[in-house]
């Protein structure tokens, strides 16, 4: 069974013992967390969301993403600024769904 859940303005498909990398979620390594926003849970669709339903993970690391850099330049005018930037993410392991 599978289910689409929502999280952080992303739409992702678990399934039992699947690992995701979500936007940033408070809490530390070991801890639980509940995706209440379920919009599919198997053969249910809902309008928006999935009534009584629920996706149950464990956090496993918390990290940062790649590296993106931002360049912004103006032709002859010499000016060029260089930044960079890595979001931080989490990597959930998906334990169980409840429909």
């Amino acid at each position: 069974m599978f289910a689409v859940i929502k999280t952080g303005g992303k739409q992702y498909r678990v399934q039992k013992d699947s690992i995701i990398v979500v936007e940033l979620l408070k809490g530390n390594v070991g801890d639980k967390v509940t995706f209440d926003e379920v919009l599919m849970a198997g053969d249910k669709v809902g309008t928006p969301t999935v009534k009584g339903a629920s996706v149950q993970g464990t956090i496993t690391k918390q990290t940062r993403g790649e590296k993106v850099i931002v360049f912004k330049k103006k032709r002859r005018q010499g000016y060029r600024r260089k930044n960079g930037h890595k979001q931080p993410q989490t990597v959930v392991q998906i334990d169980e769904i409840k429909a």
